[in-house]
Parts: C-alpha cells; sequence; structure tokens
C-alpha cells in the first residue's frame, strides 16, 4: 500500500512539474510578441474581433482598436480589416464594431473592409484574407499581446507576410485570457501535428 501510494505522490509531482515546464514554455513563445513594433507603411491591418457587448466593445477589444487607430493615424495610406462576426450577446457583428470606433476615432470609412463572417482567430485570418488587395504585400495583425503568438502563427499557416502589433491586455482580463490561451495554443499544436502527420503517410504510402 504505502509502495503505491508513494508512486502516485511521484507521478502527480511528475505530473505538475512537468505543467509548470510547459506553461513557462508557452508563456515564452507568446512574450517574445510583447512591445514588438511593426514597420510603417504596410499595405494593410487586420483586427481581429473579440467580444462585443450589445453594440459597445469589451476592454479587450476596445483596446485592439485604439492600438490600430494609432498605427492607421501615423499610416495614412494603410487600410485597415475588421474581422469578425457576430456571437451570443453582441447585437452588432464585431467587424461592425470594429469600424464605428475606429471612425470614432478619427479614421475614414473608406480605409475600413469588413469581414463580418468568422467565428475565430483561424477564420478571422482565412476570410481576412481573400478580402486582402492583390496588389498589397505587407500587412500588420493586430490583437492583444497574449494572441499574438496564436494569431501570427495561424497567419505564417495562410502564407500571409505579415507582423504584429500588441494591444495592451487589461489587467482585469489577465488571467481568464491567459489559461484560455495557454489551452488554444495546445490545442493548435495539436492540430497542426495530427495534420503534419497524416499529410506525411499519404505522401509515404500513395
Amino acid at each position: 500500500m504505502k509502495r503505491n501510494r508513494k508512486k502516485v505522490v511521484l507521478l502527480f509531482w511528475i505530473i505538475f512539474a512537468a505543467g509548470i515546464i510547459y506553461a513557462a514554455f508557452l508563456q515564452y513563445k507568446i512574450s517574445l510578441n510583447y512591445g514588438v513594433v511593426p514597420a510603417k507603411n504596410a499595405d494593410y491591418l487586420i483586427v481581429l474581433g473579440a467580444k462585443v457587448k450589445g453594440t459597445e466593445p469589451s476592454l479587450t477589444l476596445a483596446s485592439r482598436i485604439d492600438a490600430a487607430s494609432v498605427y492607421l493615424k501615423k499610416n495614412p495610406s494603410t487600410i485597415v480589416i475588421a474581422s469578425g462576426g457576430q456571437g451570443p450577446g453582441e447585437d452588432i457583428s464585431e467587424a461592425e464594431c470594429i469600424k464605428r470606433e475606429l471612425q470614432k476615432l478619427g479614421i475614414n470609412e473608406s480605409r475600413i473592409v469588413l469581414e463580418g463572417k468568422s467565428t475565430d482567430t483561424y477564420e478571422n485570418i482565412r476570410f481576412s484574407k481573400n478580402l486582402i488587395p492583390k496588389s498589397a504585400k505587407d500587412g500588420v495583425v493586430v490583437t492583444n499581446d497574449f494572441h499574438l503568438y496564436r494569431a501570427l502563427s495561424l497567419a505564417a499557416d495562410a502564407n500571409l507576410k505579415v507582423q504584429g502589433l500588441p494591444a495592451d491586455t487589461p489587467l482585469i482580463a489577465l488571467p481568464k485570457s491567459y489559461i484560455r490561451e495557454y489551452l488554444a495554443i495546445t490545442k493548435y499544436y495539436l492540430v497542426t501535428s495530427l495534420a503534419n502527420l497524416k499529410t506525411r503517410l499519404l505522401v509515404e504510402f500513395f
């Protein structure tokens, strides 16, 4: 009995230590995008959607909009793609909310393109890609700092040449945001690994 109990305790501490190491690894990957500054005069800028409360942006989305407006004012030739569909509790799409708030901040409507169908980051990137002008080359993705690593990874998977523009994460949203992001990155790793394995098997056997 004592031996079994010791084994269980040892296994618990091994799993616990592995979890801490993995979380530290994820945090390191996320932190690589803290404070990055994108190049000037990008052809386009994609603002990724987040929760809208009725018609008002959540604190998380508001910070993305603020960061985007600062860049757009400094780079008047850059167009902006507002990305995000309409979810539960939202009276308008996240894209429409982004547009309205940018206009309040002085960004001309003629510079704003709406992508109002996406439901997650993967679709944000894929659907926005279809709206990028054919002549455009360099782009910027705007999202909160905790979210930028995964967003840029998905953009690279979609063959988009983009840089990141990190928006601050509201303090009240930090714990929930990071826990959800750790889980989302883990899911991304698993899906990517399975897709790569499937590709290798198809190449090997066919």
